[in-house]
């Protein structure tokens, strides 16, 4: 699964990245209104879905927890589709798209870390990545009749904040994988 995860540690990348420039959008935009962030956030998690649903086809016979990036990814696409097919969404009913997805996107990053703790170290910046996730699900649904703009806010940081762990572990993946070939 280590040497799995090391040859697609672009994936990790691609995904990182996607999350700064959706955060950086949302900070540079602030008064944007929920429509907008709609569709970007359906295209962050649409694209970020795609991605997943492709690394978990294209390494099936190799992966234990093929079927967790699987669900993660179809969780993502899903959840972007629906966004797209009903712009007008109330913000509620937005916060509870976002909550659900992050909220699933974090257990599954934390379930694959803890099945990664054996076979690598630094697993940690999963595990960041999924506490990430799951905290912001959870002030999602404390707070559901926040502000656009505290929404925004509240996206942006997160996303931002996942982007670089996401990049970090990219490159601790990279890494991994030269020592691998070496």
């Amino acid at each position: 699964m280590l040497a799995e995860l090391s040859r697609v540690w672009w994936a990790f990348l691609v995904r990182g990245i996607a999350a700064i420039l959706f955060g950086i959008l949302a900070l540079v935009w602030p008064g944007m209104t929920v429509s907008v962030l709609v569709i970007l956030f359906g295209a962050y998690v649409l694209v970020d879905g795609v991605f997943l649903v492709i690394k978990s086809i294209s390494s099936w016979k190799a992966r234990d927890d093929r079927w967790l990036l699987l669900l993660q990814g179809l969780l993502g696409i899903g959840i972007g589709i629906i966004t797209f097919v009903n712009p007008g969404v109330t913000e509620i009913a937005l916060l509870i798209y976002i909550a659900a997805w992050c909220l699933a996107t974090g257990i599954m990053e934390i379930v694959i870390a803890i099945r990664l703790r054996k076979e690598v170290k630094g697993e940690i910046w999963l595990v960041l990545s999924g506490i990430a996730s799951i905290v912001l699900a959870v002030l999602l649904m404390l707070f559901p009749k926040a502000g656009a703009l505290g929404l925004v806010w509240l996206i942006a940081i997160y996303a931002l904040v996942l982007g670089v762990l996401l990049v970090v572990l990219s490159f601790r993946l990279l890494g991994l994988k030269k020592r691998l070939k070496a």
